[in-house]
């Protein structure tokens, strides 16, 4: 694969499992530095350890994104290691499903914090290293991709807060976008539809067994690695193309 990342660097939150390990694994293949962000800090040592045996060059941050100092952190030491950043990867996200009345609020607390103020910290951290590297890099352009969902697109019932969370994600990121992108931070949106993850798993079982069974037992869903595919296609197109959305989904679910 032709490295057309060489000296730059990616950060990837939600780096443990699913999109944000694919996702890692192919900038990585492309040739970028990666700095790998997640709780689960035994799952990025062993990506970091296979990022590494292939060649690429992986930075494991243990943090919560859902604390602002946290995730400011994360971004320091990704470039205090590395010198610069040149792509951000919004990918953390809770998808908790069931009905708006009689639900529990500490659930949609949970939802808002990863997938709204996570991305926010990270992305407040984030914009003044990229907009420097892109004044000032090997490729003169920077990245971000937030990762979404389809349930930015259309909302369903029983999808409430989640639905509110990924408008929202839509929304900013398009505000963002054209706030930045001029100064070549190219800012763009990927919405999946399903895709193979952990991410029902946490749902309780009555959940999964009326909402995310029946989908995933009738649609040939997607893999972590369609989607990483896509973010790769975004970040890695010449200087002067920006693809503000992407939207990838199941043919069976199109």
């Amino acid at each position: 694969m032709a490295s057309t990342l060489t000296g730059t660097v990616a950060l990837v939150t939600g780096a443990s499992s699913g999109i944000g390990a694919a996702t890692a694994r192919r900038l990585a293949e492309h040739g970028a530095a990666v700095a790998l962000v997640a709780r689960r800090k035994d799952r990025l040592l062993d990506l970091a350890t296979e990022i590494e045996k292939g060649g690429g060059t992986a930075l494991v941050v243990e943090a919560d994104i859902t604390d602002r100092i946290q995730a400011e952190d994360a971004v320091q030491q990704t470039v205090e290691r590395f010198g610069r950043l040149d792509t951000l990867v919004n990918n953390a996200g809770l998808m908790l499903l069931g009905p708006i009345v009689g639900a529990d609020a500490d659930e949609w607390d949970r939802m808002i914090a990863v997938n709204v103020q996570g991305l926010l910290s990270t992305t407040r951290a984030a914009l003044p290293h990229l907009l420097e590297a892109a004044e000032d890099g090997p490729r003169r352009v920077a990245d971000i991709v937030n990762i979404s969902s389809i349930a930015g697109r259309v909302a369903w019932n029983g999808y409430g807060v989640y639905n509110l969370t990924k408008f929202g994600v839509n929304g900013f990121t398009e505000s963002l976008r054209q706030e930045v992108t001029r100064r070549h931070v190219r800012v763009g949106v990927l919405e999946p539809g399903g895709v193979d993850t952990e991410l029902g798993s946490h749902n309780n079982s009555e959940i999964q067994a009326a909402i995310i069974t029946p989908f995933v037992e009738t649609t040939e869903i997607l893999a972590a690695d369609d989607i990483a595919d896509g973010v790769a296609y975004m970040v890695t197109r010449p200087r002067h193309a920006s693809i503000s959305e992407l939207w990838i989904m199941p043919t069976e679910q199109a």
